[in-house]
């Protein structure tokens, strides 16, 4: 994990690099074949992906890039997937089913790649929300195109997938909104008997979202990780713990994941599929990529430059190489070719084009300086007393610093009792002056704890001025 985070590359890259040497033509030289168990696993640890991945998602970023990132999600994947194909049909020579199943594969964008090549720089909220948005979406349409092009038979008219594919995100969409409020509901009203059951009962209804989901014949996909953005913008106690967990479950599904995909390739042969793998990431970084882009982001009125940047930053990730097990569970002829060339693709664009982001942003003027980073609130329910304990934290670049207790003006029935710096902690008096690592226990009852939070917030954006001047949450 060092290693990666330290290199700028995508952290596949190097557990896909373990996989590899564990296995055969490697020191290990284990042999591993099983395809229907790697998409099971894989199928598995995307849920978990994703539910890390919605848990993550700010609400306020991400609301007003959704009808740019759903039309990228759904026209500029049909368009990527049409491009592609025809590509692969015309340049390489495989036939319209391997062309179309390669083209879908491919079309999916890994949001835990993106973000971890440009951690470094800073973007525009608008920019990172469409792509975090995109990349949660287009899971459910792709996966439904992969799975009818390596069905036996023909292929459905093109009219009957976009209404299974409308029908399934919708049956998705519903269930996981519905299911992840429902836990959000339940999680603040009843307090569990142990604060280390939060995290266990969050990841367990981003599953159950999942399950309810497919079972349903919707998109599970789009229903975990709609369930987990819920989930994760209804403030539930414990939540500072709660992400952590999630964080450290991710972690662990992506590296045995990746591991085991490249467990699953045999390195002798993929020789026969570089160029094939090259001519169409080429064809679908140079050509496909920023056509849908720019196509389906027409109606929303973008600047050139976030445009550019969101072409060059469609990064493959494990997504594809899962779904490139699909064809070979389902027996299509040359599904091991089609497995080959996803991987070797994979690869190679993701070291052609991780290294180069951070530089593609700044020369695009689209990198931002620091900014005061958002309060981060933990919460504990006292269910005897119908309130509850905020912890507060006072980040660097955060308004409260110079900020006096009485300045807050808190809600009536809630308070700061007590404040920790320098491992010390004190009684805070009404001219207390707040300062930078200082932390606050504020308790509040329920009626008000929203108000007393939304106050916090405001105040640590805006300064103690923040009423006066009308900004929102401030209280005259």
């Amino acid at each position: 994990m060092r290693l990666s985070s330290r290199s700028g590359l995508p952290s596949l890259l190097l557990y896909l690099g373990i996989g590899v040497a564990m296995g055969q033509d490697g020191i290990g030289n284990v042999t591993f074949n099983n395809a229907q168990l790697t998409q099971v696993i894989g199928y598995a640890a995307l849920v978990v992906i994703l539910a890390e991945g919605g848990l993550g998602t700010k609400w306020k970023e991400i609301k007003p890039a959704l009808p740019a990132a759903a039309s990228l999600a759904i026209v500029g994947v049909a368009m990527s997937v049409g491009v592609t194909a025809a590509g692969a049909h015309y340049l390489v020579g495989l036939d319209w089913r391997q062309a179309l199943i390669i083209g879908a594969v491919v079309s999916s964008t890994d949001a835990a790649a993106v973000f971890s090549v440009l951690r470094k720089v800073p973007l525009p909220s608008r920019v990172t929300g469409v792509l975090e948005a995109e990349s949660g979406f287009n899971d459910a349409p792709v996966v439904i195109l992969v799975v009818a092009f390596s069905t036996a038979g023909p292929v459905d008219h093109w009219y009957v997938l976009v209404g299974e594919i409308a029908l399934e995100l919708a049956i998705g969409a519903a269930i996981g909104l519905a299911v992840g409020w429902l836990g959000s509901y339940g999680l603040r009203h009843v307090a569990l008997p142990a604060s280390g059951l939060y995290p266990i009962a969050v990841m367990a209804i981003a599953v159950a979202a999942y399950a309810a989901g497919a079972i349903a014949h919707g998109s599970g996909f789009l229903a975990v990780y709609l369930a987990a953005m819920v989930l994760g913008n209804a403030k539930l106690p414990h939540w500072a713990a709660t992400r952590g967990f999630a964080e450290g479950v991710g972690w662990i599904a992506q590296i045995g994941m990746f591991v085991l995909l490249g467990l699953l390739v045999t390195p002798h042969r993929l020789l026969d599929d570089i160029w094939p793998a090259v001519i169409i990431g080429l064809i679908l970084t140079a050509v496909a990529r920023p056509l849908s882009v720019v196509l389906s982001l027409l109606p929303f009125g973008m600047p050139w430059q976030e445009k550019a940047l969101m072409s060059w930053a469609g990064l493959r990730g494990a997504v594809p190489i899962i779904l490139a097990t699909i064809p070979m569970v389902n027996g299509v002829d040359n599904s091991e070719e089609i497995f080959n060339i996803v991987f070797v693709l994979v690869v190679v664009y993701t070291l052609v084009q991780g290294p180069t982001l951070p530089g593609l942003a700044r020369i695009l003027g689209l990198g931002k300086g620091a900014e005061a980073s958002d309060l981060g609130i933990e919460s504990a329910p006292l269910e005897r007393l119908r309130g509850h304990l905020l912890s507060v934290p006072v980040p660097e670049g955060s308004r409260l610093h110079g900020v006096e207790v009485g300045e807050l003006r808190l809600p009536k029935g809630s308070a700061v009792t007590l404040v920790v710096r320098d491992g010390t902690s004190f009684v805070p008096g009404p001219t207390t002056v707040l300062r930078y690592d200082d932390e606050l226990l504020v308790v509040a009852t329920d009626p008000v704890r929203d108000a007393t939070e939304q106050r916090l917030r405001a105040v640590a954006q805006g300064g103690k001025l923040v009423g006066w001047l009308g900004l929102p949450g401030g209280r005259q």
